[in-house]
């Protein structure tokens, strides 16, 4: 049966109230919670970027069953992998084995903050290939050095590690992506519901399939409001950033960049691609292709920051309700 997830999207919300909105989550009954690894939001409007892994760790501890995960991180420029090793062993440790660090090859727009520049995306899956590898070492305990194409790690061992250990998911935008990273990588992410991705990393040879150990785990936004005109014009003001797809979103430096990019996004363009308004069913036909590419999990994106308590109260258990109905019809 396919799971459901609630986002914590740090570029909309600040940290107090995310950690309020995964305790709600919980309580209403999603699954799994995801949250994005921002230094910047993606629009000006959505204001907000606090630091994710201050938060998980607050998230941790205020929630006992749901899932958590990071969706996802960059390990390749902002943090070296061997913080990221780091990071993710003590939020394990804190979410009692119930964190997946999910990882992928980062945009521009929060990775230039460190001066490093902005690698081609060969370079990009080539580090991030290495970065996971370092994660991988390093979540074994032992001592570890590393002398890489791209990284070096001298001496290092992560002293506070979980005993369930830390599992790891690739963000893949297609075959390619699989084939040069997927080394280490457990579990599938995607932002689109493909289901020849699914395919190609059932082809990977050694790993199990997805729902067979491995999972799938896609996100897809959603403007929930009783109003449609209010749903829609949120989701332009604060999410037409998504009709850029990531080949463009991946290069893009700064907010005013997405800005100027998506200026002739129309308000009716983004209520094409985003489900608007009070109707729960229109959601659960824009979820349904993940569940029918072969996705065994789907994180929503309830757009503005200012809706989350009203989202969580009034749709979230509906919702929820016939989107578990639908995908196991």
């Amino acid at each position: 049966m396919t799971r459901f997830g609630y986002t914590l999207m740090t570029e909309q919300a600040g940290p107090k109230d995310l950690v309020r909105f995964a305790r709600q989550a919980e309580d209403v009954g999603f699954d799994l919670e995801v949250a994005s690894d921002h230094y910047f939001p993606w629009l000006s409007a959505q204001g907000h970027a606090p630091f994710v892994w201050s938060v998980l760790g607050a998230v941790a501890h205020v929630t006992e069953r749901v899932e958590l995960m990071t969706y996802v991180t960059c390990p390749i420029l902002r943090y070296h992998p061997a913080v990221v090793a780091q990071q993710a062993a003590t939020v394990q440790i804190m979410a009692d084995g119930r964190f997946t660090l999910g990882l992928g090859a980062g945009e521009n727009l929060n990775e230039h903050v460190v001066g490093a520049g902005w690698p081609t995306v060969s370079a990009r899956q080539d580090m991030l290939a290495e970065a996971m590898e370092i994660i991988h070492e390093l979540h074994t305990g032992e001592l570890v050095t590393y002398d890489g194409d791209y990284y070096r790690v001298d001496s290092a061992r992560i002293w506070d590690l979980p005993d369930q250990g830390v599992e790891l998911a690739l963000a893949a935008g297609g075959p390619h992506a699989l084939q040069r990273c997927a080394t280490f990588a457990d579990h599938l992410v995607a932002t689109e519901p493909d289901r020849d991705l699914v395919a190609a990393w059932d082809d990977l040879p050694g790993k199990p399939g997805i729902g067979a150990g491995a999972r799938a785990i896609g996100q897809i936004p959603i403007s929930w409001d009783p109003s449609r005109d209010a749903a829609v014009q949120r989701a332009h003001e604060q999410f037409r950033w998504f009709a850029g797809g990531w080949a463009v979103n991946a290069d893009l430096p700064t907010t005013a960049g997405f800005a100027a990019a998506t200026q002739f996004v129309r308000p009716e363009d983004v209520a094409e691609a985003i489900p608007c308004g009070p109707d729960l069913d229109a959601i659960v036909e824009s979820v349904r292709p993940y569940w029918e590419a072969g996705f065994t999990d789907v994180a929503l994106v309830q757009i503005g920051g200012d809706t989350q308590d009203a989202f969580l109260e009034e749709a979230a258990g509906p919702l929820l309700e016939r989107l578990r109905e639908a995908s196991r019809g």
